[in-house]
Parts: C-alpha cells; structure tokens; sequence
C-alpha cells in the first residue's frame, strides 16, 4: 500500500501528520503537485511534479494508484476516480469517501457550483480547525492499523 497527496490544495497541518505518519508506519508516502513542495528529508516521502493544468496531477494519481492505495484528497471527482479504481479517499477533514457516498457528494457538488454559475452566493466550507486536523489524524491511524 501506497499513499498518496492530492498535494496542491492540501493544508500544511495534514501534510505535517502525513510525513510522521509515513516515517513511523514505512509507508511510501507521495506528493503530487504542480508546484515544487518542501518536503523534509525521508526515504519514505518524495514528491512528484507534473505540469500546470485542469485536473494534471489528479490524472496522474489516478494513473498510478495500485488497488488498496490511499489518497488524500478533497476533491470529490478525484474521490470517485480513487474508489472506482479500488482505492481508498480521505478528505483533509478525517472523511472517507465510499461507494456509499461518493455519488451524493458528487450530485451535491454540482448542484452548489450550478447554484455558483448562476450568481448564487453558496459561501465555503470553513477554514480547517484543530477538531477537523484530530478527526483527520484518528480516522488515518484507525485505517492504517488495520492493515
């Protein structure tokens, strides 16, 4: 098993629990970026860049996710691509995706960015938080140990 990060839009407090986590676990840990990342010195973190451009690093995600890989990720497209490939999907916020419900997700973010497009002010989701960054770290320590 492999994990990878859907690293342009990950929060530094993630990628942070992310690099502990690879180092203590000896799991393969990958950023994907468009962007040169600072990642600290480890035989288990490297960082992968890939050209500027709609959806480049999710592809290349995609491409190389081996059945059972782990992605973290809050794209929601990206999400369905990792699960229909046999993949698992962790959001930054300590939310698995699942075929249980990654097609709601998927009709509720249309319906928000159709609302958008049509000058309808949906807001955001809030900023990360110390609750979400601890759901985040209990939710990949709970998956890891039952592998």
């Amino acid at each position: 098993m492999q994990i990878w990060v859907d690293a342009d839009g990950c929060p530094k407090a993630i990628k942070d629990i992310l690099f502990r986590v690879a180092n203590r676990t000896q799991i393969m840990t990958t950023l994907v970026a468009n962007q040169t990342l600072q990642i600290p010195p480890s035989r288990y973190i490297k960082m992968l860049r890939v050209n500027s451009g709609y959806d480049v690093a999710d592809n290349e995600i995609v491409k190389q996710l081996n059945r059972g890989d782990l992605v973290i990720t809050g794209d929601i497209p990206l999400a369905n691509d990792v699960i229909e490939k046999g993949g698992h999907a962790l959001n930054p916020r300590g939310e698995f995706y699942s075929h249980e419900n990654i097609k709601e997700r998927l009709n509720m973010r249309d319906f928000m960015e159709n609302l958008r497009a049509s000058g309808i002010q949906t807001g955001g989701f809030s900023a990360l938080n110390s609750r979400d960054i601890q759901t985040f770290a209990n939710q990949l320590d709970k998956f890891l140990a039952k592998l």
